[in-house]
């Protein structure tokens, strides 16, 4: 375990964590992934004095050590949450950041025959080793999630289907409510294959890897759909299926519908015992998200209220979907509150 900074007034652990779940994932993606824990300033002042828990899971594309990228006159997440912590403006928690990072861009940090098993690694083995190894108070109504965009995706996804291991979640403009978000790219990517790739994905993966990433336009979208395809709609021999027809974009009813059952707001309807038994649910987006994320978090706290969950922060703010990590502080800070009682 090594330590990470001493310019922090709490102290960041580096390891490295050696899955079994990962083993033989189909991508071929390691299974020692990086795991980092914050342990807040008073931590090694009580050897007794236990903890709430926090997960940190990033957006897609992202990797553990990015976290560390500072943006210009800015401070990163992990120094906004140690002056978080180092202020006293909340409880104090050990805060907990997992890669689910994959060669196609991301998991969703669920299970998946395209992609590998996210979400068991991160519920049945993350988690048990971070309540073996330090202070927190191993239950769920002091464990808590957070993320943005596939991050916040998998905060509000993770609990409704372990709500056992969860009590608290908090999103920002995390995917949700997919046809405002994903389905308006299908005919973006079938324009994109039919005049780039000979209508090829397979085209599309040679050339992504041949070059520097996303220096084309279509890349992202491309990319996105496809990764979103591996987590949502892959057959248990590890076939891909998009729900859309590459030539037209014309939507597969029958696949789409594969990607609907996962969307947060109408997985909400299934799991409502799981959400009414959360101590703490933080939803927040850019008025101005460019994938209209917004329009997603708004469904999906009308979805909660429509069964009865309305102890619920909801803001919309005037932002983009980039260049929000101050937020990430206020999520905490709610979530920590709500867990340490």
């Amino acid at each position: 375990m090594l330590p990470w900074s001493t310019d922090l007034a709490g102290r960041f652990e580096e390891t490295s964590f050696e899955s079994r779940i990962l083993q033989s994932n189909p991508l071929g993606d390691p299974h020692v992934r990086p795991l980092w824990i914050y342990v807040p300033p008073e931590y090694h002042e009580d050897a007794r004095r236990r903890y709430a828990s926090i997960y940190v899971i990033q957006g897609l594309t992202g990797q553990l050590d990015m976290w560390r990228n500072r943006p210009a006159f800015r401070r990163n997440f992990p120094e906004l949450a140690d002056d978080l912590f180092a202020r006293g403006e909340a409880p104090p928690c050990i805060v907990v950041w997992v890669d689910c990072w994959t060669s196609l861009g991301g998991s969703q940090f669920l299970d998946s025959p395209g992609t590998g098993k996210y979400h068991t690694y991160l519920c049945d083995e993350v988690v048990p080793w971070v309540d073996a190894n330090y202070r927190t108070l191993p239950d769920r109504d002091h464990r808590g999630i957070t993320g943005k965009s596939s991050g916040g995706y998998g905060a509000m996804v993770t609990p409704m289907l372990r709500p056992d291991l969860w009590g608290g979640l908090a999103t920002h403009a995390g995917d949700a409510l997919f046809e405002a978000c994903y389905l308006p790219e299908f005919r973006e990517c079938a324009r994109a294959l039919r005049d780039d790739y000979q209508g090829s994905y397979e085209r599309f993966w040679a050339s992504f890897r041949s070059r520097p990433a996303f220096s084309k336009e279509s890349d992202a979208y491309l990319q996105n759909q496809w990764c979103m395809a591996a987590c949502y709609s892959t057959d248990d021999d590890g076939t891909v299926r998009l729900p859309f027809d590459t030539s037209t974009g014309e939507l597969l009813p029958e696949i789409w519908e594969r990607w609907l059952a996962w969307d947060p707001v109408r997985m909400v309807a299934a799991h409502t015992d799981s959400l009414r038994s959360m101590k703490a649910i933080y939803i927040d987006a850019g008025k101005r998200d460019e994938y209209f994320l917004d329009l997603g978090a708004e469904a999906f706290r009308r979805a909660l209220a429509d069964v009865g969950v309305t102890d619920v922060f909801f803001e919309l703010f005037d932002a983009t979907h980039a260049s929000i990590e101050y937020r990430y502080p206020l999520a905490l800070k709610y979530l920590a509150e709500r867990l340490s009682e």
